[in-house]
């Protein structure tokens, strides 16, 4: 892993909290699995992954019997099934084995498709709750798990099954010292995900929520970025839901939520930990509050992730992860 150091070692602080931050694994295994890996490599006193553990799309694979398998038109055998379910998994895509008569019958049934993508999405999360068992029981690392915009409210009751996992959006979580507040809802998006709604709404729900917390020690994981910022910045749409081009580039434009600006400015919180807008890894600040997003590459089994320090009430160091 691409992974980068902070030089000599200094002598450990009393208040100094370690960090490991992620977000937007959209079901990639190996995403998830090298970023428990970074956060012992780095020795982190608490991990955090700020949402969208779901992925995005299913591969149907049609068993023909004989030991041969269909995957999207190329034929393999058992040995080789394995190697493609183990690169899709990587990549954050789920997949359904299957007879030709169940894919047929699937194929003109809207309700069977949906059945099946939430099985496997479930499955997957329950794989990763397994995977952090084991991992993390033996190192005292907290996980802090949040869902964000494209989950469904369900995979919250596959979480709570873990030991080691921690939900707490909508509660002020200590991180030893420090208050962390969760959200996982986002301003509107043009593909109408489980967990939007409008500004307004999030501005009430957000402002009641950082009123409980002292801002000097507040942590935000907000899974929306402030509208206007480094942060936010994805490709511009037409009608169709295009991407626009022009001169031979894409044109970006900023997509973030005017109500967690709005309250970034109001309460000034020490830290906001944020990502939904992959293409937009970046640091920033309003104000004197510190901003980041890792941004996502799960579909290449890429990891992206931010690491902080904080001591005696401040970021004392920030760096993106890559690798």
């Amino acid at each position: 892993m691409g992974l980068f150091s902070f030089g000599k070692k200094s002598t450990t602080h009393r208040n100094q909290v370690k960090i490991l931050f992620t977000s937007d694994l959209h079901g990639s295994n190996v995403a998830f699995k090298k970023f428990l890996n970074a956060g012992k490599m780095y020795k982190t006193d608490v991990l955090i992954i700020g949402g969208d553990l779901a992925g995005k799309m299913l591969i149907p694979i049609v068993d023909l019997g004989s030991g041969k398998f269909d995957v999207q038109g190329e034929i393999v055998g058992k040995e080789g099934l394995q190697e493609v379910e183990n690169s899709l998994a990587n990549k954050g895509i789920y997949y359904g084995v299957m007879d030709k008569k169940e894919f047929d019958e699937v194929q003109e049934d809207k309700r069977k498709q949906d059945e099946i993508f939430k099985q496997a999405m479930v499955e997957r999360v329950k794989e990763w709750v397994n995977i952090a068992e084991e991992r993390l029981k033996d190192t005292g690392i907290p996980l802090y798990v949040n869902l964000g915009n494209d989950d469904p409210e369900y995979l919250f009751e596959v979480l709570k099954q873990s030991d080691v996992i921690k939900i707490t959006e909508g509660e002020v979580a200590d991180i030893k010292g420090y208050e962390m507040l969760t959200y996982g809802y986002v301003n509107p998006t043009p593909w109408n995900t489980p967990r939007e709604k409008k500004e307004e709404e999030l501005y009430r729900d957000l402002k009641s929520y950082l009123e409980k917390a002292n801002p000097d020690k507040t942590i935000i994981n907000f899974h929306a970025p402030p509208y206007g910022t480094n942060l936010d910045n994805a490709p511009l749409l037409d009608k169709t839901l295009k991407p626009v081009v022009k001169g031979g580039e894409l044109v970006f434009t900023h997509v973030g939520s005017t109500s967690i600006r709005k309250l970034i400015e109001e309460f000034n919180p020490l830290l906001g930990l944020h990502g939904h807008i992959h293409e937009s890894r970046a640091f920033d600040k309003i104000g004197k509050t510190i901003i980041l997003n890792p941004g996502s590459e799960f579909s290449e089994g890429v990891l992206h992730a931010a690491y902080i320090v904080l001591e005696d009430g401040r970021v004392k160091a920030h760096q993106f992860i890559i690798g």
